[in-house]
């Protein structure tokens, strides 16, 4: 659900900071009155009904399924993509993937077809809420065409988001080389996502590439430095280079950061492994 809720934030226009520092004549002029004060900065521009459609997803998310229906219902053709991106977004928020996939991709299919960017984003939605049920095969096409949209939308950030997605649903499917192949892309285009750091570091400590994923690592911690899973995920790499007192500084960093987390859970697990006995790789 992270990448949804995050690729909401995208869609909403950027705030405004008010009207730039107009030039003005020297106090005391040519008449040695003073200069006239600046104008005021114009009124925000009026909110949009996606823009309060997608704030009630967060607060009131039945009332937002009802508001977007009846939205839905109201418009006709590509107007339907914001009602139905609403609509997606409330079931998400409720946990209902089933429902929030096919508003997704209804939204995605009804958008213009010259709106790249917004049918790349609707198409990623859709795809990350088959992932949340482990479809990963069924995730893949609409992934696939997110992936095309965002490339012909030029948006790098967009396009490195979906291929971590892809890579995610590809290694699902024990399809790794194509998985490692995105996430090059990811690392790539999304070079300050450190999410494409970690997965790509965990997948090549699995594929035995030991050096790759130690500099992987280390760059998502870099990135995300309080990320539990990326402590997780640096220590059991640290272990299996017989780094045994870097694998628990990065473990209990994980429990320090988030102490009620499954990634704190598990680091606690492998600590308690080495204090059994000798030392055993996770």
């Amino acid at each position: 659900m992270s990448l949804i809720l995050a690729m909401l934030a995208q869609i909403r226009p950027f705030a405004t900071t008010g009207a730039p520092e107009p030039l003005r004549p020297p106090a005391g002029g040519r008449h040695g009155t003073e200069a006239p004060a600046a104008p005021a900065a114009p009124p925000p521009a009026p909110r949009s009904r996606l823009e309060f459609c997608l704030d009630s997803t967060t607060n009131t998310p039945v009332d937002a399924i009802d508001d977007s229906e009846t939205w839905r219902d109201a418009v006709q053709g590509s107007a339907k993509a914001e009602p139905n991106l609403c609509l997606g977004s409330a079931h998400a928020r409720l946990e209902h993937w089933d429902e929030a996939e096919a508003a997704f991709l209804a939204g995605r299919d009804t958008a213009a077809e010259s709106d790249r960017q917004m049918r790349a984003k609707l198409g990623a939605m859709a795809g990350n809420a088959a992932l949340a049920q482990g479809a990963w095969e069924r995730a893949l096409p609409p992934l696939d065409m997110a992936l095309a949209d965002a490339r012909a939308a030029s948006d790098l950030k967009l396009t490195g988001e979906v291929q971590i997605d892809r890579a995610r649903a590809l290694v699902g499917l024990k399809r790794e080389a194509e998985a490692s192949e995105a996430l090059v892309e990811a690392r790539t285009s999304a070079a300050d996502n450190s999410l494409a750091w970690l997965l790509s570091a965990t997948l090549s400590r699995r594929q035995g590439k030991l050096a790759a994923a130690q500099a992987q690592i280390a760059t998502a911690a870099e990135l995300a430095p309080r990320d539990a899973e990326v402590g997780l995920e640096a220590g059991v790499i640290a272990m299996l280079a017989g780094n045994e007192a870097a694998a628990r500084k990065s473990w209990q960093s994980a429990i320090a950061t988030a102490p009620a987390s499954e990634a704190a859970a598990t680091a606690k697990g492998y600590l308690a492994q080495l204090g059994e006995g000798p030392q055993s790789k996770p």
